[in-house]
């Protein structure tokens, strides 16, 4: 078993035989994340330091992980050094890191240092692309269904979308997962039309956001960044797939996914998520420059479900898009 802090070239991982596991799913799905984070905390971690970063820490020294594959460009800074913490308990920790500039020789050249550091062949690198490729298909299938057949919720979506990180560490027993649910929602009744939302940003740490917002006869209709774990990309070769993963690079890419994905999937309104402490925060000035949406920005510290503030600031964002979609706004 080998941990991932992000999103990495999943493939390069299976070639060389081993088994990937995404931290992040690994402690949101815990028993107790709440306590893990504050297991983190009694060792040294500060208050303002990312519950996701304090989270994985307590992952990896609970279930005595031995490898970690660090994203240490590309996602968060913190990761630079939690994986000197993680190194200097006795994991080892293998850098990697995205060009900011996305440019593709680099990209490829990290690509390769992460071969060579696991010991896998590109001929079995391809032939793991390959064996994706069908369920990375079938997931943009999932992802169609939800936006535009209104026969799978937006948890669901989510779930499969976030999970496609590592494919739970187990692509084939992802695969009959996602087939039953494939099969169990096309015999669905569609959702009836009503408040469509983006969500926007990274995975929340809520635990029943997604289930709240279908309460209240709204539904979320695109994951963005969920959705880009999943590649839903038709590139044969490696390196363009990764570069056209949008999460670890310049925002411009994102915006443009966004654009696109509001006109296609028919959003009303937008909400942009952000993890309390993190950088990417900044990011709902650009967001808010570039959309013509309603935007509700909500932000997330611990795990756990809403608390009444947020649900209540939900709530209303989803009546004052009911309204300006029945014209009384």
């Amino acid at each position: 078993m080998i941990g991932i802090t992000a999103t990495v070239p999943v493939e390069i991982i299976l070639a060389a035989g081993l088994r990937p596991v995404d931290l992040n799913n690994l402690f949101i799905n815990a028993d107790a994340p709440r306590e893990m984070v504050s297991r983190a905390e009694q060792i040294g971690f500060s208050h303002n330091t990312c519950a996701w970063i304090k989270g994985i820490y307590a992952t990896v020294m609970a279930r005595d992980i031995r490898t970690v594959i660090a994203v240490t460009g590309g996602d968060c800074s913190n990761t630079i050094a939690l994986g000197e913490l993680l190194a200097r308990k006795g994991v080892r920790v293998i850098p990697f890191e995205y060009p900011l500039n996305r440019d593709r020789d680099t990209l490829y050249a990290r690509m390769e240092r992460l071969r060579k550091a696991l010991a896998a062949s590109w001929s079995g690198i391809e032939a793991a692309r390959k064996r994706l490729a069908p369920i990375r298909t079938k997931l943009k299938r999932l992802d169609t269904m939800t936006y535009r057949e209104n026969v799978v919720t937006g948890m669901e979506n989510h779930l499969f979308l976030v999970s496609s990180s590592d494919f739970n560490g187990d692509p084939e027993g992802f695969e009959r997962d996602l087939d039953r649910l494939l099969a169990e929602a096309g015999k669905r009744t569609p959702e009836k039309e009503g408040v469509r939302l983006g969500y926007l940003g990274v995975p929340p740490i809520f635990t029943d956001l997604y289930p709240f917002i279908e309460s209240l006869g709204a539904r979320v209709v695109y994951n963005e960044v969920q959705r880009q774990f999943s590649m839903p990309f038709d590139h044969p070769d490696l390196v363009d797939q990764y570069l056209a993963y949008t999460y670890p690079y310049d925002m411009e890419g994102r915006l443009r996914d966004i654009q696109t994905a509001v006109r296609e999937r028919r959003i009303h309104g937008l909400i942009h998520y952000t993890q309390t402490f993190c950088y990417r925060q900044i990011y709902d000035i650009m967001l808010r420059e570039s959309m013509d949406l309603p935007i509700l920005t909500l932000e997330g510290d611990r795990p756990g479900k809403l608390d009444s503030r947020t649900a209540f600031r939900i709530e209303t964002f989803v009546e004052i898009l009911r309204d300006r979609i029945s014209g009384d706004f």
